[in-house]
């Protein structure tokens, strides 16, 4: 036992007792619902929505592992796994050729448009609706203290897909005509806050 631990105070003890229930018990809901109604992981789901919101749906894995908080091991698993569903397909960087990418097929993209409302419903239900405005807002602001805390880089990560989405709805409100845009707007996998 260290005696220079500073112990939990009550109050303390009972924000992370409630914090580390939440930790355990929230991934496993989303991943119930998207298995059941979508035959995706939550991971697989979040990988194809971060190539969904990617410039011509195409990423570098090292970018695609930064915009995932994953590891490029476990990343090459999935993407496998997704590639054999036939949902991405990967290729050798023209400008770099010890670089790979992957892009979303158009099966991916009917399949992350597909999955999103079901699992856009599940984050409502269980996390945003409960909450106010305020509360929200409160919950980010400490959700990025604490990922910062343990990986500034995928703190990062996630600044900059907030970013490139807000900047892609915007976009893409103001050039709704294209058909494609329309269904891309439409569609809540269009906002990673729900992945």
């Amino acid at each position: 036992m260290n005696p220079m631990v500073t112990w939990l105070n009550d109050d303390e003890r009972a924000m992370w007792v409630r914090l580390a229930s939440v930790v355990e018990l929230l991934p496993g809901a989303l991943e119930t619902q998207l298995k059941r109604d979508s035959d995706l992981s939550h991971f697989e789901y979040w990988v194809l929505s971060m190539l969904s919101e990617a410039p011509d749906h195409t990423l570098r894995m090292t970018q695609l592992a930064a915009s995932t908080s994953a590891t490029l091991s476990r990343l090459s698993h999935v993407v496998k796994r997704l590639e054999d569903r036939d949902l991405v397909t990967r290729f050798t960087c023209e400008d770099d050729r010890r670089a790979t990418r992957t892009q979303l097929t158009e099966a991916g993209w009917h399949k992350v448009v597909e999955a999103a409302p079901g699992h856009v419903q599940a984050v409502r239900d269980l996390v945003i609706d409960p909450l106010t405005p305020r509360q929200i807002a409160q919950l980010e602001a400490i959700a990025d203290l604490v990922l910062r805390q343990i990986n500034p880089d995928a703190a990062e990560a996630a600044a900059r897909v907030t970013e490139r989405v807000t900047n892609h709805t915007e976009h893409h409100t103001e050039h709704h005509t294209d058909n494609h845009t329309d269904n891309h707007t439409q569609n809540p996998n269009s906002t990673p806050a729900a992945r």
